[in-house]
């Protein structure tokens, strides 16, 4: 069955001229994915669809740059800029590359995940402001305040775009990784100015396949270049929808995109404190987080910027490494554990010691590994007795009181040893308690037993 472009309700946004023409484009669209499957005279008809999707599509914004005109709307100024910039530089440099490569299956694939992308993300946040469905602009607020505001807005924007309902889970997220993930870095400026912004996108795979995969038409459970165009445009609109809302903000401009691997997003969030840390949970559709990082804060050589010139083979590249990493993984399973500790170095050193047989998950308080084992159950937690706020006792109390991690192995890391202490959490079942003084080679023995046990327990 070829692939088709949905055409939903929601992007209806009450102006009968608009939605019309928006319709004809997504049409267009669907054409095009039929041409690219044509055997015969492929490419031709390639070409003269991008050129009729082309003449539409400036048309369409011609007439919609004239009917905000007529009824006076605000955003007219932006609006009319955003369409320049489709116009004036997306456009031509799809086009080349097509040129270039002779109409290739990955142009056309970078062309049409690009199309569509911009579409939807242009039609759910840009277009749906003429209803006046936008967010108010939220002025003079306190760190707190506007931080508040940020989760309203990010709520409502991915209402307004996917129909889902999202809960803040985390106000301090801490880069836990939550399924397969993708990592989308986003670095604005200002016009001849130095200052940055640094914003993170984290998806979860299944997220982006439920959402966008499902509008495109994408009929696998597997990310593909297609795709990935198509939610960097979305998701360039949804980061710009956000700041438009914040004066402090909305002079910002985009100058330089990545889409990281989880290994170079843990050292951005490990190295530096993030401005905003914000993780949401859409339910069975899957979590994504919202990040920040303050300008003089800003991390440098994250990898090759996409650039139009370089935009499919940056993503074929990416899609490549992750498979491979993905195939890896499943090839060299390994158990996973959660280290809890309020140190740091007590942290580090327990990764350094296991992270040759396991793959090792980190966190800094007892908040965190509840997070952390919602989000990624690990195969065994090794727990800090003693930290501050919520102590292991604490923290393992809360694990026993939830039906789906009333079974969680956990084993005390601690240097109390003392029988009061023992005897507080032994009615919570630990699973073990290693005390920190004991050697290295001690502790991972320890910890490789366990395990070993586990595991022969699981098969027999």
């Amino acid at each position: 069955m070829s692939q088709q472009f949905e055409w939903r309700e929601e992007f209806n946004i009450g102006v009968a001229a608009v939605d019309k023409e928006h319709q004809q484009l997504f049409k267009i669209i669907n054409r095009l994915f039929a041409f690219k499957e044509e055997e015969k005279d492929s490419q031709w008809l390639c070409q003269e669809g991008i050129k009729f999707f082309k003449g539409h599509a400036l048309k369409h914004f011609k007439n919609e740059e004239e009917y905000m005109s007529s009824v006076h709307y605000i955003g007219l100024k932006k609006h009319a800029q955003i369409h320049k910039s489709f116009r004036e530089n997306t456009l031509p440099a799809l086009e080349e590359e097509l040129e270039r490569t002779g109409y290739s299956q990955e142009a056309v694939d970078h062309f049409l995940g690009v199309c569509t992308g911009w579409l939807i993300g242009h039609t759910l946040t840009e277009d749906l402001a003429l209803t006046g469905k936008s967010q108010r602009k939220w002025e003079k607020l306190l760190p707190e305040e506007e931080l508040a505001a940020m989760k309203r807005v990010i709520a409502q924007l991915v209402y307004d775009m996917f129909h889902l309902e999202s809960r803040l889970v985390s106000d301090a997220y801490n880069g836990e990784k939550f399924g397969n993930g993708v990592y989308y870095r986003l670095v604005y400026g200002m016009k001849n100015e130095k200052k940055r912004q640094q914003v993170f996108l984290v998806f979860e795979e299944k997220l982006l396949i439920n959402t966008i995969g499902k509008i495109l038409g994408i009929q696998t459970n597997k990310l593909d270049p297609m795709l990935i165009h198509a939610v960097r445009y979305t998701a360039r609109q949804f980061v710009g929808r956000v700041m438009e809302n914040f004066p402090s903000m909305e002079d910002y401009e985009l100058k330089e995109e990545n889409i990281l691997s989880y290994e170079q997003f843990q050292k951005v969030v490990q190295r530096e404190k993030l401005q905003v840390s914000l993780l949401f949970n859409t339910g069975d559709v899957g979590y994504f987080a919202y990040c920040v990082i303050a300008p003089h804060l800003l991390e440098s050589g994250m990898g090759t910027p996409i650039e139009s010139r370089n935009a499919m083979a940056e993503v074929e590249d990416y899609l490549k490494k992750r498979n491979v990493q993905e195939a890896k993984e499943e090839k060299d399973h390994k158990p996973k554990v959660l280290i809890v500790d309020d140190s740091k170095t007590i942290r580090y050193v327990m990764r350094d010691l296991l992270m040759k047989d396991y793959e090792i998950m980190l966190a800094e308080s007892g908040v965190a590994a509840i997070r952390a084992v919602t989000l990624n159950r690990p195969d065994l937690v090794l727990l800090d007795y003693e930290m501050p706020v919520c102590d292991g006792a604490q923290t393992l109390q809360m694990f026993r009181s939830e039906k789906s991690f009333e079974d969680l192995p956990v084993i005390f890391l601690t240097g109390k040893a003392d029988p009061e202490s023992v005897k507080k959490v032994m009615s919570l079942k630990p699973a073990g308690y290693l005390l920190k003084f004991l050697k290295p080679e001690e502790i991972k023995k320890e910890i490789d037993g366990f395990l070993r046990r586990k595991k022969a327990d699981k098969q027999a």
